[in-house]
C-alpha cells in the first residue's frame, strides 16, 4: 500500500510551523521582558527595541519632522524582511498577533456575521490618512499602530490593573499571620522586578485596557480580525509584500479539497481563483503548507509584482484621504487654537514647539517613569496632543534624580538628556494659590512644598510673618514664596500639598519658559 500523502507532507512541513510557533514565543516572551525592564531610572537603550522595529512609527516620524531620529537605520531589518518572505513580521514577530492568534474567539460563535472582502481597504485607508496628516505634522492617528496599542495598553491599563490586583491579595493574605513570611517573600520578588515598588495611580487604565481588549475581541467575528481589516502597520508591510521575493504558489495537482482555505488565519486562500492568496495579506504562517495532503501548495521564490486587487488603495482612494487629513489637520488645529491648555505640561526636555510632530503615542516613557507622573493627555494637550504623555503633579512627580523618560523615548521626541543636563530642564511654571495655601488664608504651620523641594538650593524660601489669630494672639508664621529663577516645576510640592482637592501650589504650562534651562538669579513670584 502506498504511504498516505497527506501524513507525509505533515511530517515535511511540521518543522516549519512549529519553528513558527516556537519563534512567536521567543518573541513574545522578549517583548515582555524588555516591557518589564522598562521601568525605571536606568532603563536599558534596548528595552524599546521592537518600537524601533516598526517602520511605520519611524517612516511617520520622519514625514513629520523632516529628519531622521536615531537608531532609524533599525527599521529597515522589518522593511528588509518584507521585500524577502512579505508579511512574515506579522506572523511570526508581531507580540499583538501572536496575542491574536492564541486567543481564536471566532471559534466560539457559530453562524457569524463575516466581513466583506472590501474591509480589508479599511487599513490601507488608515495607513494613508495617518500619513498624509504625518505630512501636515499631526501624528495622532499614530494611536492605531499595533504596538503602540500592546505598549500603551499594557503600560496604562494592564500593569497598574495587575499592581492593584496583586495588592488587594497581599492586603488580605496578610492578616493570616501564617501567611505573612509568604506573602512578604512574594512582595519582594515580585518588587521592583515587576510590579512598581510602591503604590502608583493611572488614570484612564480602565480605557486603555479596554481598548486592547477591543482587539482582542474582534477576533469573535473573524480570525485575526485587527490583522486583515484595520492594522496599518500590516498594510505598509503588506503593500511591500506585493514584491516579495518569496510567495505563495499552488503547483499542478491540487484536487481543490479546501483544506488551505480552512487552515489561513487570515482568510486570504481563493478556491474560486484556483486557491491563490494576495501575498499582501498572507502572513506566512505557513498553516497551508501544514495541511496540504498532496503537498501542491509551496513557498517559492517569484520575480514578478503582484496585480491590485479590488481593496486595494486606488486613485480615489488616495485623493479622499489626502482631503480628509487636511480637513481634519485644519479643524484640529482650529479648535486647539481657541483652547486654553495651562496644564499640558511636558517631559523634561521636550520642546514644545515640536512634540506634537515628534511623539508616537507608544506610552514607553509612561512605563518607564518610576513615579506615574507621566500620563496619557485626554483634554490637557488638546485634540493635536490627545494620548501624548502629560506631567500631572497631583499624581506623581518628576523625580530629580530620574531621566528614564528620556532614555526609553523610541524617537527622542523626549531627549535622553544626561542627568544633570535633564535637572536643569524648565517643566512648567510653580505658582502658589493663597486663597487655598494653609499659612496664607488659615494662618496655619505648614512648610511641606519647602521641605520636599528636591534642589539642593531649594526653589522655595519661607517668608517670616506676624501673623495675628482670631483669639487675638500673635505668631510668627513661615509663608512660602517661590524662587522662579531656580525652579523646574517637577511638581514634588504639588503632589505632597496637604490641601484637600485642588493643591494650593500647583504647575502651569503658560509663561513657564519650559523646554529651556532654568536661571541663575534669585527673583521671587
Amino acid at each position: 500500500m502506498a504511504p498516505d500523502p497527506r501524513k507525509r507532507r505533515q511530517v515535511f512541513s511540521r518543522p516549519w510551523t512549529s519553528l513558527r510557533k516556537l519563534i512567536q514565543a521567543l518573541a513574545l516572551l522578549a517583548f515582555l521582558v524588555l516591557f518589564v525592564m522598562a521601568r525605571g531610572e536606568t532603563p536599558g537603550s534596548t528595552t524599546n527595541v521592537f518600537l524601533r522595529l516598526d517602520p511605520l512609527i519611524v517612516l511617520v516620524n520622519l514625514l513629520a519632522t523632516k529628519a531622521l531620529v536615531a537608531g532609524a537605520a533599525v527599521a529597515l531589518i522589518t522593511v528588509a524582511l518584507a521585500f524577502l518572505t512579505g508579511r512574515s513580521w506579522c506572523g511570526w514577530l508581531c507580540p499583538l498577533g501572536t496575542i491574536l492568534d492564541w486567543i481564536p474567539l471566532h471559534r466560539w460563535i457559530k453562524g457569524r456575521w463575516t466581513p466583506a472582502e472590501g474591509w480589508r481597504g479599511v487599513k490601507y485607508a488608515l495607513l494613508l490618512l495617518t500619513l498624509f496628516s504625518a505630512l501636515l505634522g499631526g501624528l495622532t492617528l499614530l494611536i492605531f499602530d499595533p504596538l503602540t496599542i500592546l505598549t500603551r495598553g499594557l503600560a496604562v491599563g494592564v500593569w497598574p490593573a495587575l499592581d492593584k490586583l496583586v495588592t488587594a491579595a497581599e492586603t488580605f493574605l496578610y492578616r493570616l499571620p501564617a501567611l505573612r513570611a509568604p506573602v512578604l517573600a512574594v512582595d519582594a520578588l515580585l518588587r521592583p522586578l515587576i510590579l512598581p515598588p510602591v503604590p502608583v495611580t493611572t488614570r484612564a487604565n480602565a480605557l486603555f485596557a479596554g481598548i486592547l481588549i477591543a482587539v482582542v475581541l474582534l477576533n469573535l467575528f473573524a480570525e485575526r480580525f485587527w490583522c486583515r481589516y484595520l492594522c496599518p502597520l500590516g498594510a505598509l508591510l503588506g503593500l511591500i509584500s506585493k514584491v516579495a521575493l518569496l510567495r505563495r504558489r499552488i503547483e499542478p495537482g491540487c484536487v481543490g479539497c479546501k483544506l488551505c482555505t480552512d487552515a489561513c488565519p487570515m482568510g486570504t486562500i481563493q478556491p474560486d481563483d484556483d486557491y491563490a492568496s494576495d501575498p499582501g495579506e498572507c502572513t506566512m504562517c505557513l498553516e497551508c503548507l501544514d495541511d496540504c495532503p498532496l503537498g501542491t501548495t509551496t513557498f517559492t521564490p517569484v520575480l514578478s509584482v503582484d496585480l491590485l486587487r479590488s481593496y486595494d488603495p486606488g486613485r480615489r482612494q488616495v485623493l479622499v484621504t489626502l482631503g480628509a487629513a487636511l480637513g481634519g489637520m485644519a479643524l484640529i488645529r482650529t479648535v486647539d487654537a481657541e483652547l486654553e491648555h495651562p496644564f499640558s505640561l511636558r517631559p523634561p526636555g521636550a520642546d514644545p514647539e515640536q512634540f506634537y510632530s515628534q511623539c508616537v503615542r507608544c506610552g514607553q516613557c509612561m512605563r518607564a517613569c518610576p513615579t506615574a507622573a507621566l500620563q496619557p493627555a485626554l483634554t490637557e494637550a488638546g485634540i493635536e496632543g490627545f494620548w501624548s504623555p502629560v506631567l500631572i503633579p497631583r499624581l506623581g512627580y518628576c523625580d530629580y534624580g530620574c531621566n528614564a523618560c528620556g532614555q526609553s523615548c523610541p524617537v527622542e521626541a523626549i531627549p535622553p538628556l544626561p542627568l544633570v543636563r535633564k535637572q536643569e530642564q524648565v517643566i512648567g511654571r510653580v505658582e502658589i494659590d493663597q486663597d487655598r495655601c494653609l499659612p496664607w488664608i488659615e494662618e496655619q504651620e505648614c512648610i511641606v512644598c519647602e521641605e520636599v523641594c528636591p534642589l539642593p538650593e531649594k526653589a522655595i524660601e519661607l517668608e517670616l510673618v506676624e501673623a495675628r489669630l482670631p483669639t487675638g494672639e500673635t505668631r510668627i508664621l513661615q509663608r512660602p514664596l517661590v524662587i522662579h529663577d531656580l525652579c523646574i516645576g517637577c511638581g514634588m510640592c504639588e503632589y505632597k500639598c496637604p490641601v484637600a482637592g485642588e493643591a494650593a501650589i500647583r504647575v502651569h504650562s503658560h509663561g513657564s519658559g519650559r523646554g529651556e534651562r532654568r536661571g541663575r538669579g534669585r527673583r521671587h513670584g
